[in-house]
């Protein structure tokens, strides 16, 4: 009976002494607060926002806007100009491979539901982007799971430096993803499967400090429901991303659908002196409140 209270009595205080360090190891509490600003990230540029309620993957979301508050369309260069104006450090665009292997800057798979299907109009070619924007930063996104265009966009970038390379991501499906990473390996990049293979490990056993290989060097879109569960969110975990050199980008909701911050409301429920990357719909709003 003795031996048994003592073999207990160890199991609690191995318990005390392991939930301690669990909280110490991650807590953000001793962390010393960064002077650095948060990271802004315009989705679409300077855009049109439209309601969620029953949307798809099909749905043309230029059906459906609110009442305009600005000029600018999406995936255009003036819109992208607008968002590095008003404050943007990183622009996202969509790219779809033509029939004759260009990349077009667009967001839907046809052309009727943002154009008359007769002409290009204010739709540039990556290139046109690339040439006019020869030092900004930019998330691409690839909008299929087409391994060949991974392919495409890979030996596209290959006439760049890999100065312009660094200001540069891409994101996607997973098979062109995939393809661009083993062509392009020290290129940032991000699919659903390579998020997995990061956070699902990290969740498992990032208590104790260890970042898994498959969170080095790549991007992170962390759904704002979910990062609550990264150890040491949010201080620390960005401290462990940013040493193995990888980016973390914060998206509004569940990650269903690019839902952003994008009302002074919404930068409510980021943590203190957050210094991570914002996900944003309207960069027109949010950059002025968090440079005031």
């Amino acid at each position: 009976m003795k031996k048994l209270k003592r073999n207990i009595k160890r199991f609690f205080i191995f318990l005390v002494i392991l939930v301690g360090f669990i909280y110490l190891n991650n807590t953000s509490l001793f962390t010393r607060d960064s002077n650095k600003e948060p990271l802004l990230l315009a989705h679409r540029g300077m855009a049109q926002t439209f309601h969620m309620e029953g949307i798809t993957g099909e749905t043309c979301t230029a059906e459906r806007i609110y009442e305009p508050e600005h000029p600018f369309l999406e995936n255009t260069i003036a819109s992208m100009e607008a968002a590095f104006e008003a404050g943007a450090d990183i622009v996202e665009f969509d790219v779809q491979l033509t029939k004759d292997g260009e990349f077009a800057v667009f967001h839907d798979w046809a052309l009727e539901c943002r154009t008359d299907g007769k002409g290009a109009g204010l739709m540039p070619t990556l290139d046109e982007v690339m040439s006019h924007f020869p030092k900004q930063s930019f998330l691409i996104h690839i909008k299929s799971n087409d391994p060949n265009e991974g392919v495409h966009l890979s030996d596209y970038l290959t006439k760049f430096p890999d100065s312009r390379l660094k200001n540069l991501s891409v994101y996607g499906g997973d098979k062109p993803i995939a393809s661009l990473k083993d062509k392009q390996p020290d290129m940032h990049v991000m699919s659903k499967a390579m998020l997995k293979s990061c956070l699902l490990p990290y969740i498992a056993v990032g208590w104790t400090g260890y970042v898994p290989a498959a969170c080095e060097n790549t991007q992170l879109h962390i759904p704002e429901k979910y990062a609550p569960y990264m150890w040491g969110f949010p201080n620390k975990f960005l401290n462990r991303m940013e040493e193995a050199n990888t980016r973390v980008i914060l998206v509004a909701g569940d990650g269903s659908w690019s839902e952003g911050f994008d009302k002074k409301q919404d930068l409510e429920r980021l943590p203190k002196n957050y210094t991570g990357g914002i996900w944003t719909n309207r960069i027109d709003i949010i950059a002025p409140i968090l440079k005031e």
